[in-house]
């Protein structure tokens, strides 16, 4: 059995719950199960879990076809979520969860693998097309909207043009990559912090860097 006074220290060290209303939602996008975890596809996953990390807080809670939290994060009480309907329907997570919030695109951030990019460059924009991402494309069409901010996690770059494209993003990140892919995922933190904070052009300036 535990030592209850080690228990009062969790309860004690868990951060206050957050007040008032969701201003915010923060969405990474991947797929679930247990296989898909280190895949470069799952590189908003990876990065929505080091946000909760740094927070303190858990993201398990089942809802909106999707598993949430929630927390204080700079000032903002935010939702986040990993959509659980997998990559190419995650708009779908995201509508529900913004409709029930009443929330508007451009308060929903969403952050994503990209290919064209070596592994750790990141991109954050305002709004824009899906660039080819599937699970982009279905959140512009759920939400009838492309105007919502978005943090693009470079996954490293096909080999060859031949290569197939759902091998590549499906297969796992390389060991090599751990120390870029690390030190990426904090420069995110900081970069959704900025944005929150209404600051866009200084997480551009933090994150679009080389």
């Amino acid at each position: 059995m535990a030592n209850i006074f080690d228990l009062f220290k969790k309860i004690e060290s868990r951060p206050p719950a957050p007040a008032g209303p969701v201003t915010h939602m923060i969405v990474g996008l991947g797929n679930p199960g247990a296989q898909y975890t280190l895949t470069r596809h799952n590189a908003g996953f990876l990065a929505l879990d080091r946000i909760a990390e740094k927070l303190g807080v858990c993201v398990d809670r089942a809802r909106f076809r999707a598993l949430t939290g929630e927390a204080t994060f700079a000032g903002r009480h935010v939702l986040l979520m990993k959509p659980q309907t997998f990559m190419n329907l995650s708009g779908e997570a995201v509508r529900e969860a913004a409709a029930f919030y009443k929330l508007s695109p451009e308060n929903v951030i969403v952050i994503s693998d990209d290919v064209n990019f070596d592994v750790g460059r990141i991109r954050v924009r305002a709004k824009g097309s899906d660039g080819g991402h599937n699970g982009i494309k279905n959140i512009i069409y759920q939400l009838q909207s492309d105007q919502f901010p978005r943090v693009r996690l470079g996954v490293g770059v096909k080999p060859h043009p031949d290569y197939d494209l759902a091998d590549w993003v499906l297969a796992p990140f390389p060991k090599e990559a751990a120390e870029a892919l690390n030190a990426a995922l904090e420069k995110i933190y900081t970069g959704i912090e900025l944005i929150l904070k209404g600051d866009l052009p200084g997480a551009m300036q933090v994150c679009n860097g080389k």
